[in-house]
């Protein structure tokens, strides 16, 4: 739809190299949108490649060439992979019920056979001739009608998936009689007179289903209806003949269907794409008079678009829609789909028919509201497998292909323009990038790419257009005249409705690569400045504060809207219901949970608690109790201003339920920092201060898990590695830290990490080297936190009776803990319960003492708090202290 200003005859002279091996039929069963009376058809075309005469004349040619890359002769269809992946659930589906269910298969197996004595022995007989003739005549006749039609590649995957089938039959077949438990078997078998047992899997009938669907029926309903008839007649004599089982027979079909899916996937089918020869032929069908076609490298990813040049009339924009198209993109469809609320995600259609009569009405609509956009005069097929929509041509180029200098204001409000007229039609786009904005030549805007829009859009919509819309102008133009441009047009109560939308999650995947690029860019050339700035002798802060660090661009957006409407509402919208992050932590924490269970089935902890030794447990309550006082004290200590040590010690206590749902060493990070906001402490100062105390911790971490690990190391009785083990470790980490470093992109996100990490850090410890009081109580309160958990841990084992040195229980902890609050799962739940329990049955703790020990341990620390954090959350929250 779009294309650069050159004249059509220029255009016309294009030309170009298009594959002629990938014929399709091109009937048509509707007629198209079309005037009467078109102009008669003419013969195809020869395109002249890069013409040097601008009046060159295509000449009449038996064959079209067509500019447009070569299509690949095989495609992989994300459909096949999904029908293989059911495939394979279904076949464990059948296997699960075969095996938990066996009264119920045997019953009805019994059932069959008191049914199949009823049957006349002529008509099983007349039964089982005809299905197993039908079996080898249905496929013969569907291969040789293929070969007529010269249709051999698909005969050939055919013939693979019926080799594969009956291979991957015959090791199921195996595997049920040598391997399987007694109840598969059972399921899947029949004892037979002679004392021997039929198989599992139809040998015959598992290729005979693969190769079926590995040939292709989805256009060919007779040939598949012909096909299941063949296979519920055999499957229906083999049972009356008591020669197989229900369930072994719904294995056969799942496993044709299976192997057959999976080879196709594997391989690829045959690419049907229409070629260019195809798509003139179709627009003379439906009238028109094409003499060159070239493909236009605009537009979407994956769509494909052509400027076609017609005899003695306007050029034309064609948009062809295929099946592969559809296809391309699934698995990112489906997962948006996951990952957003339905009203934030528009449904795919799901046919062809479907695809064209949504792009048909959009277009339509969009007319009607008086938006600049292209006008549709036709429609039609390209045979079963593609649709194609003609729009009369519009010259220009896309908003993406222009120079800043060229977008004007009039260019500015041309767009708003246009979208406000479909807004005012509840008309959405969804997808205003800028490829869908065309700079016309008379210095106007043409809405393109309409395919994806919805009509009768909720307010939520045509707010996240507006969002959209703003992001990409404000990438070329800036965020202040992109901001004001909308108010011009729109007024500036409306352009504050896309206020809580602008977040990255609601941009298309275009914009947010280019809001990362654009911020990454900026960041780096500030970065650039202040390493200037530092060299020159001007301290950390001052380059800091004579130039910041740039904030987030859509950041600058929502600013420019609040200086017009300071009430505008800034709370985002929801729009995600599933994140990334929540998918791997209920992932990690199914994986730890199954490990953790395994582990505990190996004993019964409710007899070791009802044996444990109550004053110890007291004892590790009264550790754990001492963990919030010194994490108070680290907090407090890396703050110079005065904080009242109940509220941070209730602050602290509330962490305890804010861990309950973010990952291990995470969740307080947020609480901490929001509490200092709330106590006064500046923003950044407060991140800043926060961030002091996590890096002082992770330090004093290192140094007491070498510490105790080297005095472990020493002892004599101590399964902990010895000294030189712990040196060996230092060098090896040593040793991977440069080899990090020499590799460039690594090195680049390392000192990424650490810039972000020290930015406000290094000045704010600068102030706290004032107040060496301040200073001994977070580092003390960082040591008391940790010896205080350990001393939790080493209590809880004494009340099952166990007992390690100190410091091998140190270095257990340590360990286990750095390592489980890295599983991205509330508290890391699961990760350090395992790692903990495998380390103290590695000292030489028996399993016993181990498991309760730390269960015990977990509960202290981490469960038994949360009701207390909530409390004191809730407290925090009445209090306007959170």
């Amino acid at each position: 739809m779009t294309g650069s200003s050159a004249s059509a005859d220029q255009a016309a002279n294009a030309s170009g190299v298009m594959p002629q091996d990938s014929a399709m039929d091109n009937g048509t069963d509707d007629e198209p949108v079309r005037p009467a009376d078109p102009p008669p058809p003419t013969p195809p075309v020869d395109l002249v490649k890069h013409p040097r005469s601008p009046t060159a004349v295509p000449r009449p040619a038996t064959h079209v060439s067509v500019d447009e890359p070569l299509l690949t002769a095989r495609v992989h269809r994300p459909a096949d992979l999904i029908r293989f992946l059911l495939g394979v659930l279904g076949v464990a589906a059948v296997l699960v019920i075969a095996g938990i269910a066996q009264s119920t298969t045997n019953g009805l197996q019994l059932d069959i056979a008191a049914g199949t004595k009823k049957v006349p022995s002529a008509l099983t007989t007349i039964t089982s001739f005809l299905s197993t003739a039908a079996v080898l005549i249905v496929p013969l006749a569907f291969a040789v009608e293929r070969l007529i039609k010269r249709d051999g590649l698909r005969v050939a995957d055919g013939v693979l998936a019926a080799v594969l089938a009956h291979g991957i039959s015959l090791a199921v077949d195996l595997w049920v009689v040598k391997s399987a438990p007694s109840s598969v078997s059972a399921a899947l078998t029949q004892n037979l007179p002679n004392g021997a047992v039929t198989d599992p899997v139809h040998g015959y009938l598992t290729p005979v289903i693969a190769y079926m669907t590995a040939v292709g029926m989805a256009s060919r309903p007779r040939w598949r209806v012909a096909l299941w008839a063949v296979v519920l007649l055999d499957a229906l004599s083999e049972l009356i003949n008591l020669n197989t089982t229900p369930l072994s027979i719904a294995v056969t079909i799942l496993l044709g269907l299976t192997v057959a899916y999976g080879t196709l996937y594997a391989v690829g089918t045959p690419n049907v794409r229409p070629t260019g020869e195809t798509l003139l032929a179709g627009l003379r069908k439906v009238g028109f008079a094409p003499v060159s076609a070239h493909r236009s490298p605009d537009g979407p990813e994956g769509t494909r678009r052509y400027l076609v040049v017609q005899e003695s009339a306007s050029p034309l924009d064609v948009h062809v829609i295929d099946r592969e198209q559809q296809a391309s993109g699934f698995f990112y469809r489906l997962w948006r789909r996951l990952q957003l609320r339905t009203v934030a995600v528009r449904s795919s259609p799901q046919s062809l028919r479907q695809a064209l009569e949504q792009e048909a009405l959009i277009a339509y609509a969009a007319n009607a509201a008086g938006a600049h956009s292209p006008r549709l005069i036709a429609t039609s097929e390209l045979g079963p497998d593609a649709v194609i929509l003609v729009y009369e041509r519009v010259e220009g180029r896309s908003l993406d292909g222009c120079a800043e200098e060229e977008l004007t204001d009039q260019v500015l409000a041309d767009a708003w323009t246009s979208v406000k007229a479909l807004h005012d039609r509840r008309i959405a786009h969804r997808r205003l990038t800028g490829e869908s904005l065309l700079v016309t030549e008379q210095g106007g805007i043409c809405l393109i790419n309409l395919a994806g829009g919805d009509i009768a859009a909720g307010d939520l919509t045509l707010r996240m257009d507006l969002a959209q819309l703003l992001t990409t102008l404000a990438l070329r133009v800036g965020p202040e005249r992109a901001v004001a441009s909308a108010n011009a047009v729109l007024g500036s109560e409306r352009t504050a409705g896309a206020l809580p939308l602008l977040q990255p999650v609601g941009l298309s995947r275009s914009t947010r690569l280019a809001l990362r690029q654009h911020n990454r860019t900026r960041k780096a050339a500030v970065d650039a400045v202040h390493a200037e700035q530092i060299k020159a002798g001007v301290k950390v802060e001052d380059a800091l504060a004579e130039n910041p660090v740039p904030q987030d661009f859509l950041s600058e957006i929502r600013e420019q809207i609040l200086e017009v409407v300071p009430q505008a509402p800034v709370e985002p919208a929801r729009l995600q219901r599933l994140k990334p992050k929540t998918l791997i932590s209920i992932v990690a924490g199914a994986f730890a949970a199954y490990l953790l269970l395994g582990q505990l089935a190996k004993s019964n902890p409710v007899t070791a608690f009802s044996h444990a030794n109550w004053m110890w447990m007291l004892v590790a309550l009264a550790a754990s109790a001492l963990s919030y006082v010194g994490a108070a004290m680290s907090l407090a200590g890396f703050v110079p201003e005065q904080l009242p040590f109940w509220r941070t010690l209730f602050a602290q206590i509330a962490g305890s339920f804010v861990k309950l749902v973010a990952p291990a060493a995470v969740g307080g990070v947020a609480l901490n920092a929001r509490f200092l906001q709330r106590a006064g402490v500046r923003p950044g100062q407060a991140v800043a201060s926060v961030g002091a105390s996590q890096l002082v911790g992770l330090g004093m971490h290192i140094l007491l898990l070498l510490g105790f690990g080297f005095v472990a190391g020493t002892g004599s009785s101590s399964d902990i590695p010895s000294s030189r083990t712990v040196i060996a470790g230092l060098l090896v980490a040593a040793v991977l830290v440069l080899v990090g470093a020499a590799i460039p992109p690594l090195r680049r996100w390392l000192l990424t990490r650490v810039k972000t990490l020290f930015v406000g850090v290094v000045p704010r410890m600068l102030d706290l080297l004032r107040s060496p009081s301040k200073l001994a109580t977070g580092f003390g309160g960082i040591i008391l936190v940790s010896l205080a958990f350990v001393a939790c841990l080493d209590t809880s084992l004494h009340a099952f009776g166990g007992e390690l040195p100190f410091a091998t229980i140190a270095v257990i902890y340590l360990a286990g803990n750095a390592a489980g609050s890295a599983v991205p799962t509330p508290g890391g739940i699961g990760a350090i319960e395992t790692l903990l329990i495998a380390g103290l049955t590695g000292a030489g703790l028996p399993w016993a003492v181990a498991a309760p020990a730390v269960l015990l341990f977990r509960l202290l620390t981490f469960w038994l708090p949360v009701l207390p954090g909530w409390i004191a959350f809730a407290y925090l929250q009445r209090k306007e202290a959170l």
